[in-house]
């Protein structure tokens, strides 16, 4: 393996670490790997990948093969399946308008690792609408930002250094008051800002967020609120929250579909959407969803402009169909007869199947039983070039290749199988 690019001098890049996107970014490996602008994430996702091996190669039912072999095999495998399931499918643009295309040449069924909680969003949205921000709006407006069921820090490391302590902003504001409602205490309570000034907390479980959430929504509503503690929050406590939301000129109400790990969690998510609703009817007020990583935005934005739905999609005869039940992985390994799992931005761990695999990716992609297929692919970002969709998928990003590996990309490996599909059926 040859890091021809990171010898001599540090490179700007865009880090695909999180959602955000950091364009900021320098790497440098000599003497070590190091970052300019850097997080924790990014910083492990870079030496974990520049520590894939060089000699990684296709597998056959675990044995050393070419690439055309292996190539041969999957179109084999995907040309016998009437009823075949695209999963993981962590790629970035070119990769995702790739898989699409194979798909809709095999009828395949379409689900992103993360859609578990990305349909919660997916559903609100299509039932409701909802009013959403951009990352820029955020760092030059927000004054208050609420962070639900999350503390944003461990999913998107420089989250509040970028947009709430950045002082390059376009107008003149205070910094954003941060307020946790139902955060992890020990992560959220460190982010203090430059200032000085601390977070303010507010202790609940997950679970009963729900209930947080409609009660803010009852005192937005001037409803009184007949209890003693909602949640164990006193009901003075939510009533300052309510008028410090009133209050700002610009709050911004954020929160993890994917960290709202609870029953009718789309029924919360409907609530803080409804809460942000109301607000604006006095003041400005908007919505962030953060993204669950693995090329999530990218994925669903692609599968969105191509077929008009985001994943938990399928062809049918080259018609797209939609169903956020039926169509996820988890139903899908029931009946499916082949799978196809992709991941090349992580060695994510490969769901047991009985059905025939193909598993594409990540050099040190986890299997738990041996593939039929297996096929390393460059990781977008460090072994090719790329382009992603940021969090608030406002803007795409490119993605710089930094080392010359060898390894062919995704969206390579897609064409290849599909023209070997195309021959067979030619032939």
């Amino acid at each position: 393996m040859k890091n021809s690019n990171l010898e001599d001098v540090p490179i700007s890049i865009t880090c695909p670490a999180c959602g955000l996107l950091c364009d900021d970014v320098s790497l440098s490996t000599n003497p070590a790997l190091s970052m300019q602008n850097g997080c924790t994430k990014g910083i492990r996702f870079f030496e974990r990948a520049l520590a894939t091996p060089a000699s990684a190669t296709p597998l056959l039912a675990g044995k050393p093969a070419s690439l055309e072999d292996a190539i041969i095999a999957a179109a084999r495998i995907l040309s016998k399946s009437r009823q075949p399931l695209f999963a993981g499918l962590g790629t970035e643009v070119q990769g995702m308008r790739a898989v699409a295309s194979l798909a809709e040449k095999t009828n395949a069924t379409l689900d992103h690792m993360h859609s578990e909680g990305t349909v919660n969003n997916t559903r609100t949205m299509q039932n409701s609408g909802w009013l959403t921000t951009t990352l820029s709006e955020i760092k030059n407006r927000a004054d208050l930002i609420l962070a639900i069921g999350t503390d944003i820090t461990g999913s998107h490391p420089r989250f509040f250094e970028k947009l709430a302590w950045n002082t390059d902003q376009l107008f003149s504001k205070p910094t954003p008051e941060l307020i946790f409602l139902g955060a992890p205490a020990e992560t959220a309570k460190a982010n203090v800002a430059p200032d000085g000034k601390a977070p303010t907390l507010i202790p609940a479980a997950t679970s009963q967020l729900p209930e947080v959430i409609n009660a803010l929504n009852a005192l937005l509503s001037g409803k009184k609120l007949n209890a003693d503690h909602i949640a164990g929050i006193a009901p003075e406590t939510l009533t300052g929250l309510i008028e410090k939301l009133k209050a700002a000129k610009y709050a911004v109400i954020v929160w993890s579909a994917g960290a709202l790990k609870i029953p009718h969690a789309e029924l919360a998510i409907q609530s803080i959407v409804q809460l942000v609703s109301k607000l604006n009817e006095s003041t400005r007020a908007a919505g962030l969803p953060l993204n669950s990583g693995d090329g999530d935005s990218s994925v669903n934005n692609v599968s969105t402009w191509l077929s008009g739905y985001p994943t938990r999609s399928r062809y049918r005869n080259g018609i797209p169909e939609y169903d956020t039940y039926h169509f996820s992985t988890q139903k899908q390994l029931d009946s499916c007869d082949a799978v196809m799992w992709i991941s090349t931005f992580n060695p994510h761990k490969v769901p047991e199947t009985q059905p025939p695999a193909i598993v594409i990716g990540h050099p040190d992609i986890q299997c738990g039983h041996v593939p039929d297929v297996f096929i390393p692919t460059g990781i977008p970002g460090v072994d090719h070039a790329g382009l992603m969709f940021r969090m608030d998928s406002s803007i795409t990003l490119p993605l710089k290749k930094v080392r010359d590996s060898g390894l062919p990309s995704l969206n390579e490996v897609m064409a290849k199988i599909e023209a070997q599909l195309l021959s067979e059926t030619t032939a």
